[in-house]
């Protein structure tokens, strides 16, 4: 069992920016996928940035494109979410996940990939 800690949430203001961080309990090799969604009240799970085993390719929300980056620490036991220009509707609950490559796939971004989810860090965005 992977345990996933997010860390680094908070309040700014609309153009501000907030670096998230996802501390793993073990070291992902090359077989790890792993992602960041959001859920903001009354909404669904979203998926935000994603990953691959090898962290060459990468895949992005189309609402969060050229303003996030993720982005995976050399001892791969860490996972980072760089967000810049953020936006009043940026607002959510973020949540790292993972899974073992292999598992039934539904795509990058969606959540039922993921098998292993972090408790989430709360991200608030002011106008």
């Amino acid at each position: 069992q992977v345990q996933l800690v997010e860390s680094g949430g908070g309040s700014v203001q609309a153009g501000g920016s907030l670096r998230l961080s996802c501390v793993a309990s073990e070291s992902f090799d090359k077989l790890y996928r792993m992602a960041w969604f959001r859920q903001a009240p009354g909404n669904e799970r979203e998926g935000v940035a994603a990953l691959s085993p090898n962290a060459v390719q990468f895949w992005y929300a189309d609402s969060v494109k050229d303003r996030f980056t993720t982005s995976q620490e050399h001892t791969q036991k860490v996972l980072y979410l760089q967000m810049n220009s953020l936006k009043p509707e940026d607002s959510a609950i973020y949540y790292c996940a993972a899974t073992p490559y292999g598992e039934n796939w539904y795509g990058n971004l969606h959540p039922r990939t993921y098998k292993y989810w972090g408790q989430g860090t709360q991200v608030s965005v002011s106008s």
